[in-house]
């Protein structure tokens, strides 16, 4: 398999260069050439098959041949084995044609684990085969962050920097990054939203000579390699419940688009049939350019799911490149629109596109906690913000005779004060996450703005060396 961008006008690559990068030299983002199929009796299959057993077959096209068959077992073995529960993704059922999907039981109880966790293998992996070092750079709503850091802290050829915004995360998401000390992390505390350290990291991935003199990688979901474990978990889900001989329904909550693209990902390899709902917070673009075809980024709004506060979704320009018929000159050109006058239309061929795929919900905090104090008080799973708001979207979309699989991105236990407000009761906190109350913190704040980053990155790559 190889790899082109969404914009058109950079070389095909194999998935190792992919992995160890972070943005094609043209500015877009990794897809791979071609969608691999499963066959019907594949996906039946994998209904019966470990986590492993089905992650291993899911994404052996994508990562082969530039990893070996043997390696990519042993790392997908090495990270799920770290995962609390032993179906790795739980599957459990609401009624009424609900299920939960649990996707936080890796070890910072967030669905981050499910794909950081192989990556940070592979990437060690990538780098002790090639005797090389890389500094991983990240940007961060609030678990992305964390799930990178215990992916790679500690690793002898590999420097982390991960920027998240000062002030916007749950104190426990902050204190999951900032209380790892290793020697080869740090973290920075940008004045600004999350929004602004993603257009930071992309600027900083974007400069070729720094880019190369550093050997920088990038470990958020512009990395395809992040993307592509998340399909496994739709794959299992969808199998699970009857695919590919009957429909299957996700709601997906949802911020930088990454997860919910997976979604797509798993469709497009024949896996399922069935909507994917969208659902966003109070910072719904994603709601609006669904409804409207005009994508239009406003101020971020800060709300009770922090991981959701985003107005620009990176991962909407791959399903642009999908929807455009892969026309990467197009896609460059609403980018540019974007970038210019600040939003761009959708064609009447993409909204086409888009709509027979993808439906939207715009959930509030609200709801949210309406939802989650519901659920509470039946004796239901206790779900945070993040949750509740695809389960209030799944509920909302539900069609008859649809499983609607809703995905629960983080433990209840991340977000207390969201939770306890919700319900009146404190939610418990794992021992991991309590224990960060007590443990020293470092992190340097930085303002908001390119250069301050780019210089204190470069002197951290000086110390390192």
């Amino acid at each position: 398999m190889r790899y082109i961008s969404t914009r058109g006008r950079a070389p095909a690559v194999p998935f190792d260069q992919v992995m160890l990068s972070g943005l094609a030299p043209d500015g877009g983002l990794y897809m791979p050439e071609a969608w691999p199929q499963l066959g019907a009796d594949e996906v039946r299959a994998i209904a019966t098959r470990t986590y492993p057993e089905a992650a291993l077959q899911v994404i052996k096209p994508y990562a082969a041949p530039a990893v070996p068959l043997p390696d990519l077992y042993s790392a997908i073995i090495a990270a799920y084995g770290r995962f609390e529960a032993a179906e790795v993704v739980p599957l459990t059922g609401l009624g009424g044609g609900l299920h939960l999907l649990e996707l936080f039981h890796g070890p910072t109880f967030a669905f981050k684990d499910v794909a950081l966790q192989l990556l940070g293998k592979l990437m060690d992996w990538g780098l002790r085969r090639s005797g090389k070092r890389a500094l991983i750079v990240g940007a961060t709503s609030g678990d992305t962050g964390s799930a990178a850091i215990e992916a790679l802290r500690g690793l002898a050829q590999v420097g982390v920097v991960i920027m998240h915004p000062h002030g916007r995360t749950s104190a426990i998401q902050r204190r999951q990054m900032t209380t790892v000390l290793d020697g080869n992390v740090r973290n920075i505390a940008l004045e600004g939203n999350f929004d602004d350290c993603q257009a930071i990291l992309k600027t900083l991935l974007g400069d070729g000579e720094l880019a190369t003199r550093l050997n920088l990688a990038a470990v958020n979901s512009i990395n395809w390699a992040r993307i592509a474990p998340q399909i496994v978990y739709y794959v299992v889900a969808a199998a699970k419940l009857g695919a590919p001989d009957r429909e299957v329904d996700f709601a997906v909550p949802t911020g930088n688009f990454g997860d919910v693209f997976a979604g797509y990902c798993a469709q497009a390899m024949g896996a399922f049939r069935g909507r994917l709902i969208v659902a966003t917070n109070e910072n719904d673009i994603l709601y609006r350019t669904i409804e409207t075809g005009r994508y239009e980024p406003r101020g971020v709004v800060e709300t009770t799911s922090p991981s959701m506060d985003i107005q620009v979704s990176s991962n909407f320009e791959r399903l642009l490149f999908e929807a455009s018929g892969r026309d990467g000159a197009l896609v460059a050109r609403l980018m540019a629109d974007l970038k210019g006058q600040g939003y761009f239309d959708l064609t009447p061929a993409m909204r086409a596109f888009i709509a027979a795929r993808f439906a939207a919900e715009r959930v509030t905090a609200a709801d949210a906690a309406s939802q989650i104090a519901a659920m509470a008080a039946t004796g239901g799973p206790l779900l945070d913000p993040h949750s509740a708001i695809g389960v209030v979207a799944g509920h909302r979309r539900r069609r008859p005779g649809v499983p609607m699989v809703c995905l629960a991105t983080a433990h209840p236990g991340k977000f207390p004060d969201a939770v306890q407000q919700a319900t009146g009761v404190p939610p418990q906190i794992p021992a991991r996450l309590a224990a960060l109350e007590t443990m020293e913190e470092r992190y340097d704040v930085l303002p908001n703005g390119t250069q301050a980053v780019r210089a204190y990155i470069e002197a951290f790559a000086k110390d390192r060396n």
